[in-house]
């Protein structure tokens, strides 16, 4: 019997949620992801560097890609692509890497074809570690149609 809130997706080959929810889940003819950082599945974050002092070198470009990396594989498992994604929230918890992230993001999207996006600086993201996440991606997208 299927749910009425539509097929969730979860990757094992991801960093898994840290509360109960999918990575995205499909209903009607559109995926809705949850919010996707640069967490790798062994907890540790592309883009976070300990330096020998303790202190945490963040590099936005490479949280950027991963977030976009693991969108893809998310929309991949779903059916769909980055090519559908039809909306997307940017977090971001320092808008001084705004540029930075644009660098990135217009490489994988352009504005006539890209998804519509909305982005915001917020204090702080969820994660085991604190400091260590610049970003997070929430969005919607279709699913191809074959």
């Amino acid at each position: 019997m299927s749910s009425p809130n539509g097929k969730a997706i979860i990757l094992k080959n991801k960093a898994g949620a840290l509360a109960a929810y999918p990575h995205a889940r499909v209903v009607g003819g559109l995926v809705y992801l949850s919010g996707i950082s640069s967490r790798r599945p062994d907890n540790t974050y592309e883009g976070a560097v300990q330096k020998d002092d303790g202190q945490w070198a963040l590099d936005i470009e490479a949280q950027t890609r991963a977030v976009l990396e693991n969108i893809r594989a998310i929309l991949e498992e779903a059916g769909s692509s980055l090519d559908h994604l039809i909306d997307i929230t940017v977090f971001l918890v320092d808008m001084d890497v705004y540029d930075g992230f644009n660098a990135v993001y217009n490489t994988y999207f352009k504005a006539d074809t890209g998804p519509s996006r909305t982005t915001v600086a917020v204090k702080q993201l969820p994660c085991k570690a604190p400091n260590r996440l610049l970003i997070e991606i929430k969005g919607i997208a279709a699913v191809k149609r074959i």
